[in-house]
């Protein structure tokens, strides 16, 4: 039996601990930096594994993570995640918010390869009707308002089932394989921290994933790269005024009501770029407290995109000046909090070919006739791609298709979950490829 034979016979063969892993990340759903629970038992089993691992601020640059929930609500977090069963010897380094987990496996002298699961739910409610798969079966988030509506809990269950296939052959591998379980994709948050901590400095590859929805006559388990992915900054924008009498004395208030209202239609307005798509959006206003006082602090979330990173800059300079005007115009003044970003995303052809060789000649895996899939909106991943791709490395984001129940970030997400061992002999066998 050869490598590839013997990977694809262990993602086999594990394919029922893998289901059963993804339904209990599913169960104990946990936004960005709440992922202690998860955390915890991915540094168990990895150890358990005879990983090198690494935890808490090993991971995250604290300073540099982004969009960092206050202490009360940690607190709270990590109190639940103690009941809900984490690990006791790891879940306290996750205090605070230190979440992800990095293992490393070194295999004397090669290539360094990095691949990056991400591990964090959103803030959806799950649907709790029994036509859901994972209402019927049990299996539902028991965390009201968290949902893995994203695929993340099948990330990281990939991530596991990846590091013990490769456990199983690391005789036959010659380098380091570093698996990166990275907190706080949603709302790109997470990324830019564990660049800044220097875990991808000197890494030749890097390997990431998503799964996505295919027909359900289409064959195909992977589109070997992605492109098109949005640069973003995301901004929580405070004004702040001067409170008064709305009819006894308005005069001597500051109202950052117009200011807001000024700030908004002009953000709008922000002229086209002709190098490429740009978007702006304002999500949330927050304002005022009641009908006869002048406002006096406003909270506005936004973000903006664009198709390169340069673009976005445009569009992060324009909204800039647009807030800061509008708040002088009306007395007000006006501060910014970068909350979450991301650069542009372009997989490298040669890792591409690369994963498309080894699933048709040595998997026997079908893949896409699409060799790179455009990704329309923003993927925090892309922090690590540009860091390994400056330092002449190669890196690509993978596509692993499955058939979803609806679509991402949807209360009834639901995905086929033969994707999880498909994706392990993905990452598997590509490992092996450039390390065997």
């Amino acid at each position: 039996m050869d490598i590839y034979e013997q990977i694809t016979k262990m993602a086999d063969e594990i394919a029922p601990e893998l289901v059963a892993q993804r339904r209990d990340f599913h169960k104990f759903a946990e936004k960005g930096w709440f992922e202690m629970r998860t955390s915890s038992i991915i540094a168990r089993k990895l150890t358990e594994m005879g990983y090198e691992v690494l935890v808490g601020d090993q991971v995250c640059k604290k300073d540099a993570r982004m969009g960092v929930p206050s202490d009360e609500e940690l607190e709270e977090q990590y109190e639940r995640a103690v009941a809900q069963g984490a690990d006791p010897e790891f879940v306290k380094y996750t205090k605070g918010g230190m979440t992800g987990v990095i293992g490393i496996l070194r295999c004397g002298e090669g290539p360094t390869v990095a691949m990056r699961f991400d591990i964090d739910a959103l803030g959806v409610f799950e649907e709790k009707d029994k036509s859901h798969r994972p209402a019927c079966e049990g299996f539902g988030s028991v965390n009201e308002g968290f949902m893995h509506a994203c695929g993340h809990d099948g990330h990281a269950t990939i991530g596991l089932g990846v590091a013990k296939v490769l456990m199983s052959i690391k005789d036959s591998l010659h380098g380091t394989m570093k698996l990166i379980f990275q907190p706080a994709e949603e709302g790109v948050r997470g990324a830019k921290s564990i660049v800044e901590n220097g875990h991808l400095d000197g890494v030749d590859y890097l390997i990431g994933s998503h799964v996505s929805d295919k027909a359900a006559d289409d064959p195909a388990v992977v589109i070997p790269g992605s492109h098109g992915s949005l640069a973003t900054t995301k901004y929580d924008v405070f004004f702040h005024g001067v409170s008064a009498h709305a009819g006894g004395s308005p005069e001597k208030g500051k109202n950052v009501m117009p200011a807001v209202a000024t700030a908004i239609l002009n953000l709008y307005g922000i002229p086209r770029n002709s190098a490429g798509m740009s978007r702006i959006n304002v999500g949330t206003v927050v304002a005022g407290s009641g009908r006869n006082v002048i406002a006096d602090v406003a909270k506005m979330e936004i973000e903006v995109r664009g198709e390169t990173t340069e673009i976005n800059q445009y569009m992060e300079e324009y909204a800039k000046n647009i807030i800061e005007g509008a708040a002088k115009m009306h007395g007000c003044t006006s501060e910014m909090k970068v909350m979450g970003s991301a650069y542009s995303l372009t997989s490298d052809q040669a890792l591409m070919d690369r994963v498309r060789r080894v699933c048709e000649e040595n998997l026997h895996l079908p893949v896409s006739g699409t060799t790179s899939s455009r990704n329309g909106g923003s993927e925090d991943v892309s922090y690590m791609m540009r860091r390994v791709q400056e330092q002449g490395g190669q890196a690509t984001f993978m596509r692993i298709l499955t058939k979803e129940s609806a679509p991402g970030h949807n209360r009834r997400f639901d995905f086929d979950e033969q994707a999880l061992p498909n994706a392990v002999k993905v990452f598997c066998g590509t490992v092996y490829d450039i390390l065997g």
